[in-house]
């Protein structure tokens, strides 16, 4: 007489019967399913023993379950990347999320990718971003050269100057406009361009 071989869980025979081995102990599909299984993220059934189960994450699908959010091509055995906890292929996430070119608002094309301030090319160079405007490290670095004294309209070069509101001044020319006193590390009024010592500007 053989020996019987019954379900770990539910005792019920597994002769002549599929069954799963789990830490050594025999389960019938039905017993192994509802207690080991995963459950699918997108149709919340469980993945059965004749399913693949895919994982990303302690999070599972069905094989037929793993696609794109947006565009729902299967993902399996695909690169992709996640938004907000869903799938997504490379291109639905690259024309969704990825930076827009400010030419066209689409992804950055190379040819439009310019420095704001040289128009040089900027893909696969360095460069800083400035108020949602990008520029060359190189434009960057010249700036203090680039930038006009508003009073002599002369280049600042490497001398020290006043910035003040996006204007800049050479130390000798940021004086007040009606009494020409120095107004470096002094208070100052503003009227228009013109910079104003607070004597003169009591008149404004």
């Amino acid at each position: 007489m053989t020996e019987r071989y019954d379900c770990h869980y539910c005792k019920e025979s597994l002769f002549g019967k599929k069954y799963v081995l789990r830490e050594e102990n025999p389960y019938c599909v039905k017993c192994y399913e509802s207690l080991y299984s995963n459950t699918c993220e997108e149709c919340k059934k469980p993945i059965g023993c004749n399913s693949r189960d895919l994982s990303y994450k302690d999070r599972h699908w069905h094989e037929d379950c793993f696609h794109c959010f947006q565009c729902k091509r299967s993902l399996v055995d695909k690169p992709f990347s996640t938004k907000d906890e869903q799938l997504l292929c490379t291109e639905c996430y690259s024309n969704e999320y990825s930076s827009k070119c400010h030419e066209f608002f689409i992804p950055w094309h190379k040819d439009c990718f310019l420095c704001t301030g040289c128009k040089q090319q900027l893909s696969g160079q360095r460069f800083t971003s400035r108020d949602d405007f990008a520029y060359s490290e190189i434009y960057i670095s010249l700036l203090p050269v680039l930038i006009t004294c508003l009073q002599s309209h002369v280049g600042l070069g490497g001398s020290k100057y006043i910035s003040f509101e996006e204007r800049q001044w050479h130390n000798d020319c940021f004086n007040c406009k009606k009494c020409s006193v120095s107004l470096v590390g002094r208070g100052f009024l503003t009227e228009r361009d013109d910079i104003l010592c607070p004597e003169c500007g009591k008149d404004m």
